[in-house]
């Protein structure tokens, strides 16, 4: 979900592909209107357009989705001009309860027990199909269903038992699991201002306006003001965020948050896959790697990918992807991706083309060297698992220290901001995961850790770990970990956001995740943190895949805070329900650093290359 909630509601995710078609489009499309029933009797509103300059039969690709379908009065600008210049026939449907389809909408809603009577997303994806290809002029009996962010969801969802005509799916930024790390939570903790921006315009009734909750000052001192997020509904929305109070409520991995996982129920998917990412996705980054994980171990005879770009969330459909917050990435990833990868797998999946070559297993951007790379296995093979540790006065080392420690205060009426802007900022960036991380130089809020400068390439890919061993003062802690590249200050390539400076110290957030210590063993059942007591917590980061360069230092940062893009832990064991405002409390955390309960970095290292 993006958290520019207007946007999203002006366009399907997919329309931000916005390619203007080069003639009046009623030149080059019949389009057509389909109230379609459900085996329930409610009925879906699905625009389509069927080019007139593609002769003969076209398969039908279709987008479903919660952000509104248009009507026949829209062009069909909603789609790559790599994929509008191949012939296909696009089709856009409104989901239940959304846009001018009937029924009732459910957020992510839970996908039946195989067997199971009823309705959700796939049964009603097999309806759809089921109908295009009947009643759909010049079709030729198959279907493609892609979608970016939560169309992506109903794109992974339509692959379950999907229909025989449905051939390809690509769920693109997929909304999979809003516990663990899909813009709702991330491992237990609440991304505060993602839900809240994003509710405020998502559930606007037909014809209605957005509401709006007053922000007269930057989002770090309005969220902090608001104090605990279980007083909100009392105190601004009163009704505003209909879910709101379940997402208060459900504040563990219960049935809840378990029926509704994508990735759970990705199982009976007779269709080729093509999952796509981006490694600085502040929304769904997490959804593209699972789905695809558990895409391998479910559906091992259908033929399933994985494309992870340098792109925030559906960059690469927005930019052109020559760059992300100053990063230069040296070419046009967007259109590459778009070229290369996205147009061939529809062309071979669901035209039928069996010239065309399919995808490599796993297309992955290595950022560092800038260049994408194919792997026939994600994570790759070739990685070998190595402990980075924390060791005394702020180093890192590949050696066990023999003891020590490092503290800082947890304090949550200061919480650490996360973006360097943060007392002009009014929403979240889309970009924020990518900005430098040089503002936190000389914080004593956090804890930093150096490896001296490389005197050769580091490549490192597959999964990241923090596994550290802490103890505090209050009885929980949220724990934020960050892996940096810090550019050498000799360095002389300039950044691309306007600023006329160069790349020379740019600290890179090559990965970071949040971790709340009450789920160290179980997001089902948490357990207070014993005062004092060695607790380990292992923070499980996305994956990477990413060299750092002769001369760039790696660091390591630990803090307790990313306020407000996630809520302040009231270093208190206790339930969300049940924080108010006077719950907080400062807290002293310390890191071990040596013993048996060294804290330490794993990574996958893999060997460099050497040419290109």
């Amino acid at each position: 979900m993006r958290h520019l909630a207007w946007a999203l509601l002006a366009l399907s995710t997919a329309a931000a592909f916005a390619q203007p078609v080069g003639r009046p489009w009623r030149d080059q499309w019949d389009s057509y209107e389909y109230s379609i029933p459900m085996r329930d009797g409610v009925k879906l509103m699905t625009v389509v357009y069927v080019p007139k300059n593609h002769p003969g039969n076209l398969p039908i690709l279709m987008e479903r989705t919660c952000y509104g379908a248009g009507n026949m009065n829209a062009a069909p600008r909603r789609s790559t001009p790599s994929i509008v210049e191949a012939g296909y026939i696009l089709a856009f449907q409104d989901v239940r309860g959304k846009g001018r389809s009937e029924g009732d909408f459910v957020n992510v809603r839970p996908t039946l027990k195989k067997g199971q009577k009823g309705i959700d997303e796939s049964t009603d994806t097999y309806d759809t199909v089921d109908y295009l290809i009947k009643n759909v002029p010049r079709n030729s009996q198959r279907v493609g269903l892609w979608g970016i962010s939560y169309p992506g969801f109903y794109a992974g969802a339509g692959a379950i038992r999907n229909h025989p005509a449905l051939k390809a799916v690509s769920p693109q930024a997929p909304v999979n699991d809003w516990f663990m790390g899909d813009d709702v939570h991330h491992h237990g903790v609440l991304f505060a201002q993602e839900s809240f921006d994003f509710g405020l315009g998502f559930n606007v009734p037909r014809g209605g306006e957005r509401p709006q909750v007053t922000k007269d000052s930057p989002a770090y001192e309005w969220y902090l003001n608001a104090g605990a997020p279980a007083t909100w509904e009392a105190k601004y929305l009163k009704g505003k965020i209909p879910y709101w109070q379940e997402l208060i409520d459900n504040d563990t991995l219960n049935g809840y948050w378990k029926d509704r996982i994508l990735w759970r129920s990705f199982k009976d998917v007779g269709c080729a896959v093509l999952t796509v990412g981006g490694w600085f996705d502040k929304e769904d980054m997490y959804g593209a790697l699972k789905l695809y994980e558990e895409g391998e171990k479910a559906n091992p005879k259908s033929a399933n990918f994985l494309v992870m770009g340098p792109w925030s969330h559906g960059g690469w459909a927005r930019q052109d992807g020559s760059s992300l917050a100053g990063l230069p990435w040296g070419s046009n990833t967007s259109q590459w991706f778009q070229q290369n990868v996205e147009l061939p797998f529809f062309e071979r999946f669901l035209k039928g083309k069996d010239q065309v070559a399919a995808p490599n297993e796993a297309t992955m951007f290595e950022t560092g060297t800038n260049e994408f790379r194919s792997f026939d296995q994600w994570p790759p093979k070739e990685r070998k698992n190595t402990s980075l540790y924390l060791d005394g006065n702020g180093s890192l080392t590949w050696q066990k220290p023999t003891a020590g420690s490092d503290s800082y205060l947890a304090d949550p009426f200061r919480p650490n901001p996360y973006l360097a802007d943060w007392q002009g900022s009014r929403r979240a960036p889309g970009d924020w995961l990518a900005q430098d991380q040089t503002f936190w130089t000389g914080k004593s809020d956090n804890l930093v850790y150096a490896l001296p400068p490389l005197t050769e390439d580091l490549r490192i890919g597959g999964p990241v770990v923090a596994d550290l061993w802490i103890t505090t003062t209050g009885t929980d802690a949220d724990l934020v970990v960050k892996l940096i590249d810090e550019f050498p200050p000799t360095e002389t390539g300039m950044r691309t956001d306007g600023s006329g400076k160069t790349l020379a110290g740019y600290q890179m957030m090559v990965r970071g995740e949040i971790m709340r210590a009450k789920f160290r063993d179980s997001y089902e059942f948490p357990k207070p943190v014993v005062p004092g007591e060695p607790t380990r917590v292992k923070v499980r980061l996305n994956d990477v895949l990413h060299t750092f360069k002769k001369g760039h230092r790696i660091l390591v940062q630990v803090q307790s805070y990313w306020f407000p893009i996630a809520e302040r832990n009231p270093n208190v064991f206790i339930s969300r329900t049940k924080t108010t405002d006077t719950t907080y409390r400062k807290a002293t955390v310390s890191v071990i650093r040596g013993g048996r309960n060294a804290s330490s970095i794993q990574l996958g290292v893999m060997p460099a290359h050497r040419t290109w």
